[in-house]
Order: structure tokens, then sequence, then C-alpha cells
């Protein structure tokens, strides 16, 4: 029933772009009515809107369905009471929502078009399966849990390079934070439990070669983030495990990229011209950030932060 309440909004948007086009005269002639559903002020809502619904509720067993259709035609008519409501007192030409129902027709069409354009994902054979299982040891044959302590640092860029020795010159990370807090840089301390498939694939390869003990150093936008490798538990997985995982993984990386072609040769063909303010959107994106640098020494890990630890502002990029 969760999935169902979830479905709510979105479907409201749907009864709202569909109440914006002109009906056709007839057009409930043409609905037999074992097909109706119900009816709010004469218009009707049809079992094939209950069955589309329907569909988009994740592990829907047949034992559900029936209440979960009940549950689907209540919401519908909610919809349907307050689209008609919107209607009435003209929110339908309000430009907020018409930019919204435009931008929600919009993406739906795309999706539309890419989901027909791609069809269904091909099956990778057993060997692209080993092959990526093999060069990614540190997801599977050598993977590892990590238990990682940081400090999150809000720091303009001519200090970073202070803040990057005093780190590889501490002893502890205590210590280190104690020097932050003398310092009066803003921080956030905080710790947690990582298996390698829940990490970053750049943060992870660094990790992956990391001895336990050793801090890096990440680049964030608005400063330095710091991670240290508490410790690490070596927790191999087999192929027969991961097959399925890993055949997903491939789908999606192939549909990603047969995706990106189709939209890149869609663009080529198409006559593009970004202007005034956003004349710099059709220049060439810069280059990613650099890549996390690791501290010249090890470093001891810290207890947990308390309040008193660090000034809590921002976040850290890991949990």
């Amino acid at each position: 029933m969760r999935s169902l309440k979830k479905l709510y909004l979105p479907f409201l948007v749907v009864a709202l772009i569909a109440g914006c086009g002109d009906k056709k005269e007839g057009a409930a002639e043409e609905i037999k009515p074992a097909q109706v559903a119900a009816k709010v002020n004469g218009t009707e809502l049809t079992v094939s809107q209950v069955n589309f619904a329907l569909q988009h509720i994740p592990n829907l067993d047949k034992d559900q369905s029936k209440a979960a259709s009940l549950q689907v035609i209540r919401n519908l008519v909610d919809q349907e009471v307050l689209a008609q409501k919107a209607q009435s007192e003209k929110l339908d030409r309000d430009p907020t929502v018409v930019q919204a129902l435009d931008a929600a027709r919009r993406q739906i069409l795309a999706e539309a078009y890419m989901s027909r354009k791609l069809g269904a994902p091909a099956e990778p054979t057993d060997a692209e399966v080993s092959d990526y299982f093999d060069k990614h040891p540190e997801l599977f044959a050598k993977r590892k849990i990590y238990r990682l302590q940081e400090i999150s640092i809000k720091a303009p860029k001519d200090t970073q390079e202070t803040i990057r020795k005093q780190l590889a010159d501490s002893r502890t990370l205590n210590e280190f934070a104690t020097w932050l807090k003398t310092e009066k840089y803003p921080v956030q301390m905080s710790q947690g439990v990582k298996s390698a498939e829940q990490l970053p694939q750049a943060l992870l390869a660094k990790l992956a070669e990391m001895p336990d003990g050793k801090a890096m150093i990440v680049n964030m936008p608005e400063g330095l983030l710091v991670i240290v490798l508490a410790d690490s538990q070596v927790q191999p997985v087999s192929l027969e495990q991961v097959k399925p995982a890993i055949v997903r993984l491939l789908q999606n990386e192939a549909r990603q990229k047969a995706a990106k072609a189709e939209l890149d040769a869609l663009k080529a063909a198409a006559k593009i011209e970004y202007v005034g303010e956003f004349a710099d959107a059709g220049k060439v994106q810069a280059a990613p950030a650099a890549p996390a640098q690791s501290a010249a020494a090890p470093i001891a890990p810290a207890a947990p932060a308390t309040g008193t630890d660090a000034n809590r502002q921002g976040e850290s990029g890991l949990k």
C-alpha cells in the first residue's frame, strides 16, 4: 500500500496532462460499460487506467492484485476530483502549472522514444561476464568490507596545501581534528562501514590499494574530504554468486552507451543554438575534478566524533 501512495502525485500529473487536452465528442461512447471502473461527475475512469497503474507497482503478486486495484481506483478518483476542481479554477492556465505539465510531457515523450528505440537489452555472453569479473577483483575476488573515518573540511583553495601538510604531519586523526578546530576550519566528522559495491568506483580503486590506517584526501567543491581507512576485511564472492548482478550491470552499461550514441546522433542532426546568458552551455564541458590524493604518511584512526570534536557544518561524502 505504501507503493500505491507514492504513485499518487505522478498519476495526478498524468491526469492533469490528459485533462488539458480537448475531449472528442462521443469518445465516452467508445468505452464499453465493462471497461469503466468509476465515474466522477460523468467523466469515466477506465480499467486500462487501473491496469496501467498496477504495472508500476513493484513486486505485486496475484494475492495482492485485487486489493491493489481497489486502492488504485480510489486514488484515480481522488486525482480526478482534484483535477476537475483545478480546471474549474483555471489552474491549467497558471504559468507554473503549464510549465510543470510541459516538463512532464517532454520527459515522458523522451523516455518513451528511447525505450522504443533501444528495445530490450541484449543478454551478455558468459565470456563477457567472466571478463568483467576478472577485471574487477576489488569488487569480487578480493572484495573487502571497509570501516572508514572521515573529516569534511570547508576551506578556501589557498589554505588547502597547508591542510594537506598538517594531515601528513599528524600522528592521529584526533590530533589533526584538534588542529582544524584550533584553526577554526568548519568541519564535520563521521564514520561508517561500507562494502566494496557501495563505494564509488574511483574511490574504491584507491581504497583497495591502501593499507589500513592510511589516509587520503579528496577534492570537494568547497574544500577537502579526508578519508581514513580504519580497517578492512576481505570478503570475496564467487562468479556464480554475482553473475546475475554482473549481467544486469553489463546490460545497463550497454543501454547507457546506446542511449548516448542515439542522443548524440539526434543532436548532431538537429539545429541547436544556445543564446544570451546560456551561450556557454554549448561549449565543451570542463575536465573532471582531480582524483583523490593519498596522504604522505599513515595516520592512526580516531575515536568516534562527538558534538565537541568538531563544528558540524556541511556534510561528508560518505556515510
